[in-house]
């Protein structure tokens, strides 16, 4: 017969008790310690924000998450979530009139300050990224403030359909593209210094992917280093050089097949040993329409039997388009209306990333020019038939 100590019982019980309750407390600390690892905050102050609310969007796992947050009273906000990579966060200000990129990684701190009117002066701060990127803004202030400044009167020009300030729309159009080039002097001369930084991959990504000319892109590539040279955003940029290529000046023009208005099928060889215009527009907005005026007057002054244009309209939210928004345009030639828009492969193959644009092509199938203006059609190709 076994006998046990009534005491001894009991305190044995409360200690094994003891040790499971320590065991819970310490496996919710290591919980809630790796939690915070994984967590990012960002927290920002912006002057100029008219709306009440900011939008940030960033992916995880391939699956876009999107959040509201609050304002406070002096522009103030916060956000917080978890991540476990690094991640590129886009805030969006002012009913989405403009944004800020951050980028962050788990366990860090990050801020944002600045003027919601002036998104590419935003400084960024917290991680080596943020921190570099906003010391090139610092360093090139006067230049981007211009810009920025410009591109504003430009916006309102278009909403109020008229001018604001002393430059015409020309003129101002020759100033952006000016501080366009002095802004990409500026990010090479910072890219040549710092190939190994991550904030350079960023810069070419920002001030190059849509140069017209795939050179400069693989120039600039090919500063690369080290961290930044193994970017996962260095290979894309590599890849959408190398499809540049093949729609760039100078290059053979891409094989298409198109259906027009007609329910005709076209293909490219339709237009061997003729010169082709190839103009991407849309069927609602004041440039498009000016512009199928300007290549009109263009087309009378050519000689049909050597010159082809081809008209192709790209609305997705005006697809079907209405007959009327071509036929009261009254175009003599082909024309197109692409069911996929901006998804369409002529697009994709093209390298089109706005509207309108034009792309002259020779007789003999190469391009000559991208985005010529459609007053110089006819003058660039007189200029190339008497050279060659």
């Amino acid at each position: 017969m076994i006998l046990i100590d009534l005491n001894t019982f009991v305190k044995s019980r409360h200690m094994h008790r003891f040790r499971i309750i320590i065991l819970v407390c310490l496996i919710i600390s290591s919980f809630n310690s790796c939690k915070d690892e994984n967590n990012v905050t960002i927290k920002g102050e912006l002057s100029n924000l008219d709306s009440p609310y900011v939008v940030v969007t960033h992916f995880s796992t391939d699956i876009l998450t999107v959040d509201t947050l609050t304002i406070g009273k002096k522009g103030q906000f916060g956000y917080r979530t978890f991540i476990d990579t690094l991640t590129t966060f886009t805030f969006y200000f002012n009913d989405y009139a403009s944004s800020a990129v951050v980028f962050a990684d788990k366990g860090e701190k990050i801020t944002i300050k600045g003027d919601a009117t002036l998104p590419d002066l935003i400084q960024v701060n917290g991680n080596e990224i943020n921190d570099d990127l906003t010391l090139f803004k610092k360093e090139n202030e006067a230049l981007l403030k211009q810009r920025a400044e410009l591109l504003n009167s430009m916006k309102m020009d278009r909403l109020e359909n008229t001018n604001h300030g002393v430059l015409s729309e020309n003129e101002k159009i020759v100033r952006l593209n000016s501080l366009n080039h002095e802004l990409t002097q500026k990010a090479e001369d910072f890219i040549k210094k710092n190939p190994a930084k991550i904030a350079s991959v960023i810069l070419i990504n920002n001030l190059f992917r849509d140069t017209e000319n795939p050179t400069t892109l693989e120039r600039v590539l090919g500063y690369l280093e080290g961290a930044a040279l193994e970017f996962p955003l260095t290979e894309d940029l590599k890849t959408h050089c190398d499809k540049m290529k093949l729609s760039a000046e100078g290059a053979y023009f891409p094989y298409f097949q198109l259906v027009d208005i007609k329910n005709d099928t076209i293909r490219s060889s339709d237009f061997s040993g003729k010169y082709l215009v190839l103009s991407f527009l849309s069927a609602v907005g004041v440039e498009s329409r000016n512009e199928v005026i300007a290549l009109k007057n263009e087309y009378e002054k050519l000689n049909k039997d050597s010159v082809q244009f081809i008209s192709i309209y790209i609305d997705f939210d005006k697809y079907p388009i209405a007959s009327t928004s071509i036929s009261n345009d009254s175009i003599p030639w082909i024309t197109v209306t692409e069911k996929k828009s901006w998804a369409s492969n002529i697009v994709e193959t093209y390298n089109i990333r706005y509207v309108p644009y034009n792309i002259l092509i020779t007789p003999d199938g190469r391009i000559k020019r991208r985005n010529i203006p459609a007053q110089e059609v006819q003058q660039t190709i007189e200029r190339t038939t008497k050279w060659s």
